[in-house]
């Protein structure tokens, strides 16, 4: 996996949204590794949960973060994580 070298220069920070897509394309990266390197999909996901909830704890706390997750099942139902093909 190639990370571009940290910069000397210091910068601001990125708008959210742009954060949001810096970070989605290195996990799609260290994800597509680890694929290629034969590490199960269904290991993976469950490892991104687990860290991505332990950091979000770190953050916000348990309880917050236990409320954020009780509205998962709804989003879950309602199509928001499905990868859907545009069908030509």
């Amino acid at each position: 996996m190639s990370r571009p070298a940290p910069s000397p220069i210091a910068r601001d920070p990125l708008p959210d949204l742009d954060q949001k897509q810096t970070a989605l394309s290195y996990l799609s990266e260290a994800w597509a590794d680890a694929r290629h390197e034969g590490v199960d999909g269904d290991c993976l996901a469950q490892a991104s949960l687990f860290t991505a909830l332990a950091e979000l704890v770190s953050t916000y706390g348990e309880d917050a973060v236990a409320k954020f997750a009780e509205g998962l099942s709804a989003r879950i139902r309602n199509g928001e994580f499905s990868l859907k093909l545009a069908k030509q």
